[in-house]
This record gives C-alpha cells, sequence and structure tokens, in this order.
C-alpha cells in the first residue's frame, strides 16, 4: 500500500522572520497520521527548519544537491552527505526550473539522482511538460523520455526507492491546474511505462502532482487512483493552506 505523500517546496522564498512565524504555524497544524508529510526550504534555512519541526511530524528535504554524494573541492555546493548530516531525508532532482532555467542536462541530473541514493536521501525526481509541448499532444512522450533517462543510465530498480512527481511546467506557478483526470492520465501512463519493466516496482513507486494545487482542488485530485499525494509550491508558504492539502491528503 503507497502511503500518500504532501511535500512543500518554498523554493527561493523565506527571511529570518518570514521562516520562523512559518515554522510556528505548522507546528500548530492538526495533521493526519497517514499521510507522509514534508518540507523543502531554502538551503539557507534548512538547520533552523529541521531544528524548529524537531518534535513535529513532518520531515525535511533539500531543493537540490551536489553531482558529489560526499564532501570535497566544489565550492558553492552542498554535498548529499552534508544534507544528511543535517538531518535531511529527501532531495528534489530535476525540477522545472532547474531544467529550463538552469539549463541541467540529464547527464547532470543523473549524476545528482545517484549521488542522492548513495547517500541515503530519497529523490524526489520531477518530470513534465511545458505548454507547447502539452498542445503539440508531446506530453506521454516528454515525460516518458524525462523517466527513461534515469531507467536506462541506472535500471528501473532504482525507483523503488525514490518519488516520482509529475508537474506540468505550464501549471507550475500560473494558477492554472490540470484538471483531475488530466492529472491522473498522465499519472496512469506513467505507472504503465514503468510496469512493463517492473509491475512491484510500477505498483509502490509514489506518484505526486504537482502545479498550483490548492487546498480548493486538492481533494479531487487527490482523489484519482494513480495520484499518491503532491508536490506543492506556493500554497506551501502558508501553513493554515498547507495543513488543509494535508488533510485533504489524508481523507
Amino acid at each position: 500500500m503507497r502511503r500518500t505523500m504532501v511535500a512543500g517546496n518554498w523554493k527561493m522564498h523565506g527571511t529570518r522572520a518570514s521562516v520562523a512565524e512559518l515554522i510556528d504555524g505548522l507546528r500548530n497544524l492538526n495533521l493526519p497520521k497517514d499521510v507522509e508529510i514534508a518540507v523543502f526550504p531554502s538551503e539557507l534555512f534548512i538547520d533552523r527548519v529541521i531544528n524548529g519541526l524537531e518534535d513535529a511530524p513532518i520531515l525535511v528535504g533539500a531543493q537540490d544537491a551536489a553531482i558529489e554524494s560526499k564532501q570535497g573541492a566544489l565550492t558553492g555546493e552542498i554535498s548529499p552527505e552534508q544534507l544528511v548530516g543535517a538531518g535531511c531525508k529527501f532531495v528534489l532532482i530535476g525540477h522545472s526550473e532547474r531544467r529550463l532555467i538552469l539549463g541541467e542536462s540529464n547527464e547532470t541530473l543523473n549524476r545528482k539522482f545517484a549521488a542522492a541514493q548513495a547517500s541515503g536521501l530519497t529523490p524526489v525526481l520531477c518530470i513534465g511538460e511545458t505548454l507547447e509541448q502539452r498542445e503539440a499532444g508531446q506530453t506521454l512522450e516528454v515525460v516518458e523520455r524525462q523517466l527513461n533517462a534515469v531507467i536506462d543510465e541506472f535500471g528501473i530498480d532504482v525507483l523503488a526507492s525514490a518519488v516520482i512527481a509529475y508537474e506540468p511546467v505550464w501549471a507550475i506557478g500560473t494558477g492554472l491546474t490540470a484538471t483531475p483526470q488530466q492529472a491522473q492520465d498522465v499519472h496512469a501512463a506513467i505507472r504503465a511505462q514503468l510496469a512493463q519493466k517492473n509491475p512491484e516496482v510500477a505498483q509502490g513507486v509514489r506518484l505526486l502532482y504537482g502545479g498550483s494545487v490548492k487546498a480548493a482542488n486538492a481533494v479531487e485530485l487527490f482523489s484519482m487512483p494513480d495520484i499518491d499525494g503532491g508536490l506543492i509550491g506556493g500554497a506551501s508558504l502558508n501553513a493554515d493552506e498547507f495543513g488543509a492539502i494535508c488533510r485533504a491528503a489524508g481523507n
């Protein structure tokens, strides 16, 4: 049985004051026990968030990690080993903003994926199509290609120790959201693609939906059979809204 997961990606948001306020808000939430909950703060605040949420049922992940698993001479980077030492459990790999804006290639993302797993972090592998690709009917081709970049390099079994987040690029931070059926169709196609290689991995891996998820649409999205939770952006910066989304996932 796949355990539902709700993850909050804070992106490049947060000041000392706002992070302290958000931590306080999260600590006071009534959260469902059957949902795995995680937040991904800016790396500047990881220590503070981990310490602040020590007694809360909320795990912490990083938004990025280096291509090398161990400490070393790579100025400006943070190694997965350091993140594990700080108390992180997850790391985002391949978010569209890093693919499209920062130009991270499949080769770079594969190195990050492998380094994360080698250090004991669970990668949250982000995949998704642009608006142009969707309008061209290329959605399934794009997500299949992005998934195969990892599978062809490492084999299907590595995904048993990962989470996959489908985030249509056109729905991230735009207010646009894939309809529950649109999201389900892609999630079902992803699971079918994995099942062709290993049915057990396909049934066990969690598939999250991301893209303007809010409390108002979370229940319907999370009710779809192949959607196992959400990767939440802007709504995760509001503790009450994030808590409502987590409770929706628990229903």
